[in-house]
């Protein structure tokens, strides 16, 4: 109901007059209750109506250039609001100083009335008491005052949203809890026990009538009291319980959450702040999402954890090479588009079989991709997920006729952490271990069921995976200084021969089953893996 009537008023163009008339009503309401209840009307004599009229000119001219000032000012705070377009920032700050602006305008309409009033009541009359009659209407202007600046105060509340939007800061100081909770008490408690005193520090008010006097005003103070504590209560605890369900949906990460702002108090800078939470934590999931497809979801979170410094650690890793065969002669005989599509369906493979093992696809380069099992996060057995994945990647390649690849596995001591500067940061892995791979990845090529794996990787395997696994031949590979013990899986019972190569592969040759680098100068230099890759396969091809 009161939501209602606050929308029609702010809707009406005779909305805000309205509210001033309403706020010079009560704290007439005031002055006249406290002169009843002294006694005064019964003061007046036989000529009380001249009296009255004489005493009511300053009133009526007061109310109508407050009903005036607030005509005009409906069209210069809402005159947005009546062309219905959002407010520039002046009209936004202009309409928060609102209720504090009507509130001292009223109080200035009002003080030369108490003085005027007073005057003439002293004049006209031969019993009365100057600063009774001064301290009454001082407690009507005060009472008019403070029911304008609440009811304006609630009157702007459905703006606050466009608001809002418009500045970054609603909150002002003349609308914060704190301001509200002292007018509030000042109208609802304080206003009935100043009147109690008043009426009863009158001289002229008859004793039969202060008992009574100070139950009525006890017990509208009571009453009002309860009213308006309860109304002020809902005001805090309802936004206050959006808040709370709006950090709790936070907390469970749904961070497409928004709350309205509806005021200019400390609450409506909470509500703004929770929406900047949310807003940012969308933002960071957005940049989590956005970084982790390029290179990696482990090591998106942790440089978004760990922050921009150069870290690492040397660990033992696994690491698993996949590179294409015949790649330049299939690239050079498919439009560029097909080639790429080709390659994406087989990263797409790399990449599923690599993460549902617990391992990061390091980096890819062309038709290439390095896979770490270990690093970041570290794992209790990083060699049997290696050997899953590899096998799985050869699988669902194989079954899909579009490649053929080769793939190394090897495991050994590296450097994994961050390299570059602090402007340009990435991470990898450095050491024996995936120089090694990329190596047994060219052999690969040339292996019956496409993969090599090293014995270290077998060794440090889980006993039922180790079994899925045969030694097919020692390798001296390039650069190294004593033969490699290849590994590679064994065929089922079922099948007959080697797998064959892709359909569509651009290099159908039968390939020598010995190292084709094997007479080649040792180098012992630490080399790039993937320029190892692509220069294997560049000669290869």
């Amino acid at each position: 109901m009161i939501a209602k009537l606050v929308v029609w008023a702010l809707r009406a163009h005779w909305g805000l007059s309205a509210v001033v008339i309403t706020a010079n009503f009560s704290g007439l309401a005031v002055i006249v209750t406290g002169l009843w209840l002294s006694g005064f009307f019964g003061r007046l004599g036989e000529d009380w109506m001249r009296t009255m009229a004489l005493i009511g000119i300053y009133p009526a001219v007061g109310l109508l250039a407050g009903v005036g000032l607030a005509m005009r000012d409906r069209g210069r705070y809402f005159g947005w609001l009546d062309q219905t377009r959002k407010p520039t920032p002046e009209e936004a700050r202009r309409l928060l100083r609102l209720p504090i602006a009507i509130t001292v305008r009223a109080l200035a309409l009002w003080i030369p009335g108490v003085i005027v009033v007073t005057a003439t009541f002293t004049h006209l009359t031969e019993i009365d008491s100057p600063a009774v009659t001064a301290a009454l209407f001082t407690l009507g202007a005060l009472q008019s005052a403070a029911v304008t600046f609440l009811i304006v105060d609630r009157l702007i509340r459905p703006t606050i949203p466009v608001v809002s939007a418009v500045l970054d800061d609603t909150m002002l100081w003349s609308s914060s809890v704190l301001v509200r909770v002292i007018v509030t008490w000042a109208v609802a408690g304080a206003m009935p026990l100043a009147m109690l005193i008043v009426v009863l520090a009158d001289p002229a008010t008859p004793a039969a009538d202060r008992i009574p006097t100070a139950i009525y005003l006890s017990a509208v103070g009571i009453g009002v009291g309860a009213l308006a504590t309860a109304i002020l209560a809902r005001a805090v605890a309802s936004p206050m319980r959006t808040l709370r369900l709006a950090l709790d949906l936070i907390s469970r990460g749904e961070t497409d959450v928004r709350v309205p702002v509806g005021s200019s108090s400390e609450i409506g800078r909470l509500e703004h702040s929770v929406n900047e939470l949310a807003a940012n934590l969308r933002e960071r999931e957005r940049m989590r999402d956005v970084f982790g497809r390029h290179v990696g979801a482990q090591v998106a979170d942790r440089a978004l954890t760990g922050g921009m410094d150069l870290t690492g650690d040397v660990r033992v890793v696994s690491a698993l090479f996949v590179d294409v065969t015949g790649s330049v002669a299939l690239s050079t005989g498919l439009p560029p588009q097909e080639f790429v599509a080709k390659l994406n369906r087989l990263l797409s493979i790399v990449v599923a079989a690599t993460e549902e093992n617990d391992g990061l696809v390091n980096k890819f380069e062309g038709d290439a991709a390095l896979c770490i099992f270990g690093a970041p996060i570290a794992l209790r057995d990083n060699a049997t997920p290696a050997l899953r994945a590899a096998r799985r990647i050869r699988d669902e390649v194989t079954e899909s006729g579009e490649l053929d690849i080769g793939i190394g596995v090897a495991r050994g001591l590296v450097f994994a952490g961050d390299v570059g500067t602090d402007t340009r940061l990435e991470f990898t892995v450095i050491g024996d271990a995936v120089n090694e791979a990329a190596r047994l990845t060219a052999e690969a090529k040339e292996a019956p069921r496409r993969i090599l794996v090293s014995g270290t990787v077998i060794d440090a395997a889980a006993p039922h995976e180790r079994e899925k696994w045969t030694l097919l031949d020692n390798i001296l590979l390039r650069g190294m200084q004593e033969p490699t013990a290849c590994w590679t899986d064994a065929e089922p019972a079922a099948a007959q021969g080697a797998p064959e190569p892709a359909a569509d592969s651009a290099d159908d040759r039968t390939l020598p089953t010995r190292n084709p680098f094997a007479e080649a100068p040792d180098d012992q230099s630490p080399v790039s893996a993937m320029t190892e890759i692509r220069s294997t396969a560049s000669e290869s091809d």
